[in-house]
């Protein structure tokens, strides 16, 4: 599972630069907590072949008690408490101020692994500014410079060193694909029936799950045996014993969603037919799209709907989570038990495109036919000319296309690539990515 690194500190030191820096672009914020315009933000991160989540945070005052600087701290605390490891961000050139301390305080009594990032420090990595951050107990500060890059492979590395295990990896290459269950993450907003859909699966006098104390950002993991089928059900709606505070508002973690996202090979991404497409729904599915998942997206209390609003609402699908147009629909009723049959349908076709093999020969053959039927288009004195292709991965499946001049092909272009290749693999419920790649050319360097 992701590990999460939690960004604090007082306004103006530099976390949403960090924050960046880490995630890669500006674009990377992936979910905004309903809320409040400076809440938390969450974007994915990788050092080396590591990845975590980053959750970059408001200006932190911890004695706040009023207006939005007390939401502010609220939301700060949430994310410490969802964090693996917390970034204390400090302003060398500004120096040491009181609510750094405020900060330092709250970190010292909150038992997570904290490093001190003292930011702006480009050309002071000895210089005796850094020595009065030591007042802060936190440890040895590590100077970076969040505008400019430097330090920070390091002090990530440092802060997630004690969660990596070596052999982490040697065991998930022990385990082939086909010994795995299917691992499903069911996602959505609170209260759409998450924990009515899987108790239904799994039989309402079983013993599901329940959280513990202190682990609340953990998604829950319930096996599952259908038809001869094993699945994994990774919940994020936080299941308890039945009986237990079961029919309690879910409790809504973006972590909890992320990380499950991540840690799975189907997405079902549940929609409220009473509420329609929410904010946090095109969220959801944009992050869905982005980690590469399978996905499928059930309506559920379908039922609670008359045919106006069943309009309406395909509609709002429609428009508003238009980049997820593979994705197979299906209505259903958790509670009354309808259209899980062909839930279970959609779910098994989604994983079997996401991993479905496309031979060389096939998919070369398809390619000649779509450039003979409707060739690229010319970019001045060049037209691309694609010459064959082969399958670079799955789950996601990965076309690479070979040719030359192929980085002028159009994004059109290659969504009409992406249809032809759909249409003749049958595949559904999956994202399609396609590479070009330019052929050497042997006398490119010859001047003569």
């Amino acid at each position: 599972m992701k590990l999460v690194i939690a960004l604090v500190g007082r306004p103006n030191v530099g976390k949403s630069t960090l924050f960046n820096r880490l995630t890669g672009s500006r674009d990377a914020i992936v979910a905004d907590y309903a809320g409040l315009t400076r809440d938390r933000h969450y974007g994915d991160g990788k050092v080396g072949r590591q990845e975590f989540i980053a959750i970059d945070t408001g200006g932190f005052e911890p004695e706040s008690t009023d207006g939005i600087f007390k939401e502010m701290a609220k939301q700060t605390r949430q994310a410490v408490a969802e964090a693996d490891a917390v970034i204390f961000v400090v302003d060398v050139r500004a120096g040491l101020s009181a609510q750094d301390h405020d900060i330092a305080r709250y970190l010292r009594g909150a038992n997570k692994r904290v490093l001190l990032a003292a930011n702006k420090a480009e050309g002071m990595q000895e210089s005796p500014l850094l020595a009065e951050f030591y007042e802060l107990g936190i440890g040895e500060p590590h100077p970076i410079s969040s505008a400019h890059g430097q330090g920070i492979r390091s002090l990530i590395e440092t802060a997630l060193e004690d969660f990596i295990s070596p052999e982490d990896d040697e065991d998930d290459e022990a385990v082939s694909d086909e010994d795995r269950p299917l691992r499903l993450a069911v996602c959505g907003r609170p209260n759409v029936g998450k924990s009515t859909l899987i108790n239904t699966w799994l039989g309402e006098e079983r013993l599901v799950a329940f959280d513990l104390p202190g682990t609340t950002r953990d998604a829950i993991t319930v096996p599952f045996e259908r038809d001869g089928k094993r699945y994994e059900i990774i919940d994020t709606a936080g299941l308890r014993r039945k009986g237990k505070v079961f029919e309690a508002i879910e409790k809504f973690s973006v972590v909890k969603t992320l990380q499950a996202i991540a840690d799975s090979n189907v997405v079902l991404l549940l929609i409220d037919a009473l509420e329609g497409v929410s904010d946090q729904d095109a969220h959801i599915a944009g992050y869905i799209l982005e980690s590469g998942r399978a996905v499928v997206i059930a309506v559920n209390k379908w039922d609670a709907i008359d045919s106006y609003q069943r309009e309406m609402l395909e509609r709002s699908i429609e428009s508003r989570l238009s980049f997820l147009k593979f994705a197979p629909i299906v209505h259903i009723s958790a509670k009354r038990r309808q259209g899980l049959g062909p839930l279970w349908q959609a779910i098994d076709a989604s994983w079997a495109s996401a991993t479905r093999k496309m031979p060389t020969p096939q998919l070369t053959r398809l390619l000649q036919d779509a450039v003979s039927y409707q060739q690229p288009k010319r970019a001045g004195a060049f037209r691309p000319k694609l010459r064959y292709a082969h399958q670079g991965g799955q789950n996601p499946p990965i076309v690479v296309v070979h040719g030359n001049a192929v980085e002028h092909v159009t994004d059109v272009y290659k969504r009409y690539l992406e249809g032809r290749i759909r249409e003749h693999f049958k595949l559904v419920g999956t994202p399609l990515r396609i590479e070009m790649r330019s052929s050497h050319n042997p006398f490119a360097d010859d001047e003569r």
